[in-house]
């Protein structure tokens, strides 16, 4: 269906999987990913990113700014019907202020509120601890590993399913862990490289290899 598969189906997966790397890299130049002035506020960015484009992050990010609530005191004494208020522009809001509420409190509980102290803890470890966080997925605790704790977490989201399964590496409906692990498996274990790739998957899923009517003939895993 999609042109790009021809050409890339006949590479093993450990070299498709560097190819579309240095292409996509060549193609968009390096994103300099994730957006947040802080490791809290990515977590919190990573969270209220859930369903929603980051245009809308950019604004509850905003609100919250406005009101000095951007950190761990002021998250965790505010009450949760205003949270949900400041972070209305992300949609689910109730909900999400409650997902916020719940890794405050786990913050505060496990490591004194301490966002330092709690990345000092062993991956595997964390991210156990984080997928027990209510709200807290495994896209969102492998963002928030990444991102602002610089753990060496490759992020699997919807546009890296999308253009894996349209090269025609691996099945669309394939589990989380199961892409994960193809992967990691045939790339380099490194934080830069695992932030830039799932940087550049999004930059082309959003630009080129869209849900609906791809623009296969512009994309750059489409030339030769």
């Amino acid at each position: 269906m999609y042109d790009c598969q021809d050409r890339f189906k006949v590479l093993p997966l450990a070299e498709g999987v560097e190819e579309v790397f240095t292409r996509l890299l060549n193609y968009f130049g390096p994103q300099h990913w994730w957006p947040g002035d802080t490791p809290l506020e990515i977590i919190v960015g990573a969270i209220l990113t859930q369903g929603v484009n980051w245009s809308n992050v950019e604004k509850a990010i905003k609100n919250l700014k406005q009101e000095d609530l951007l950190e761990v005191k002021g998250l965790y004494q505010v009450n949760e019907s205003k949270l949900a208020r400041l972070i209305r522009p992300t949609g689910y809001y109730n909900m999400k202020a409650k997902k916020i509420k719940a890794f405050i409190n786990f913050l505060c509980e496990k490591y004194d509120g301490q966002l330092d102290k709690m990345f000092t803890q062993p991956l595997s470890k964390l991210r156990s601890q984080l997928l027990d966080v209510y709200g807290i997925g495994p896209e969102t605790a492998d963002s928030i590993l990444l991102y602002a704790g610089g753990y060496p977490v490759f992020v699997i989201d919807a546009y890296t399913k999308r253009i894996f399964s349209r090269l025609g590496y691996v099945s669309p409906d394939i589990k989380y862990h199961d892409l994960q692990q193809k992967i990691t498996g045939s790339f380099p274990e490194d934080v830069d490289k695992y932030n830039e790739y799932h940087a550049l998957l999004v930059a082309l899923g959003n630009n080129k290899c869209k849900k609906t009517n791809p623009e296969c003939g512009y994309c750059p895993l489409n030339k030769d």
